[in-house]
């Protein structure tokens, strides 16, 4: 047999140690080297470690000049990752890095253009699509038991931003803006379902509730909490999404619900509630199942998406096939949270070839 994957990790925060706990269980992948500038956040991948021998630098160009790895995880902040994706993939080995793919679409084109014909793998960390009840929500949506696809709605109602080193994702020139960082999830399962490319969006949204007593360098946060967003896709169908995060006393994070001309499917999270109906059968029609995966061996923060996500990446590194979330799957999902972004500021509606 050959000798498990030799993972690196570029960012040890909360997303860098979600990575290294879910490869740790998998037999197939072992993570050799971590690199971070915060003392704080390498001590605590030489924790998650597990007592395996752990690489550990300061700056992630020492971890690349190492050449350890077969794979790197890119979970640095998002206005780090155009830098960074350049050095890394100066390498050619192969890459997951976390969504979003970068900050703005200018950014996110250069790269997508960049990856079109690079040797290695590009992974982009859209994950949601892994979560087994959303996973199994489309696989029935795109066999057309549902018929025709017309609509697509995503709620997702949930706690505040966490807090990360320095809290850099308070402020918009870092993140993206809070469509971008957070909800580029839901634009890419929109576009994903639709299997479509998006034309319009119109949105409206706030920074409402939270950080608003929080001083930076003397300046209050600027990151929305709360919004709708709609999207139109060129084959018609229309998809939205109500964000809202100062939202905890709910009993579903999120809900997905897909429908189409013949039926409906609907996914819940964190119950793993999946529901599905035909129009025929009103609502004594309606079929309820808990959707789990039994491959997952770790769930972390999201349901087990990261864990099988690696699967699928290994199995790609290993026969030369193509990431299954590209490098365009991220790039899109940057245009969609940006346009939406615009059209709350310009309150309008905006066609999404002005940002192309």
């Amino acid at each position: 047999m050959s000798e498990p994957l030799r993972y690196g990790l570029i960012g040890t925060g909360m997303m860098g140690l979600e990575h290294q706990r879910n490869l740790n269980a998998i037999s197939d992948a072992v993570v050799v080297a971590a690199a971070d500038p915060s003392a704080e956040s390498l001590q605590w991948s030489q924790f998650t470690a597990e007592g395996r021998d752990l690489a550990t630098f300061e700056d992630y160009r020492e971890l690349l000049r190492a050449d350890l790895c077969d794979v790197y995880v890119i979970s640095s902040p998002n206005f780090t990752h155009r830098a960074v994706l350049d050095d890394v993939m100066a390498t050619g080995r192969a890459i997951l890095v976390e969504k979003p793919l970068c900050t703005t679409v200018a950014d996110a084109a250069a790269i997508r253009d960049a990856a079109a014909d690079y040797p290695g793998v590009f992974w982009v960390g859209l994950e949601y699509r892994y979560m087994p009840p959303v996973h199994r929500a489309i696989e029935i949506a795109q066999s057309g038991e549902l018929g025709t696809l017309a609509m697509v709605a995503i709620r997702e109602h949930r706690h505040p931003f966490l807090v990360k080193v320095g809290n850099w994702n308070r402020f918009n020139e870092n993140t993206g803006g809070t469509l971008v960082e957070k909800c580029c999830h839901f634009f890419d399962l929109m576009r994903h379902i639709a299997q479509s490319t998006p034309v319009a969006v119109t949105a409206m949204g706030a920074h409402s509730v939270n950080h608003l007593d929080e001083l930076y360098d003397g300046r209050v946060p600027d990151i929305l909490d709360n919004a709708f967003v709609v999207v139109e896709f060129d084959n018609g169908v229309r998809a939205s999404l109500d964000l809202c995060m100062f939202a905890e006393g709910t009993a579903h994070n999120e809900e997905l619900s897909i429908v189409g001309d013949r039926g409906k499917v609907e996914a819940f999270l964190p119950s793993g509630l999946l529901r599905r109906g035909q129009r025929s059968g009103w609502t004594t029609g309606v079929e309820e199942s808990i959707v789990t995966d039994d491959r997952v061996l770790v769930e972390g923060f999201h349901h087990g998406a990261s864990f099988l996500e690696h699967l699928d990446l290994i199995a790609a590194v290993r026969a030369g096939t193509p990431a299954l979330v590209t490098a365009d799957d991220g790039f899109w999902s940057v245009v969609m949270g940006a346009a939406a972004h615009r059209a709350i500021d310009e309150r309008r509606v905006v066609l999404v070839e002005e940002l192309l």
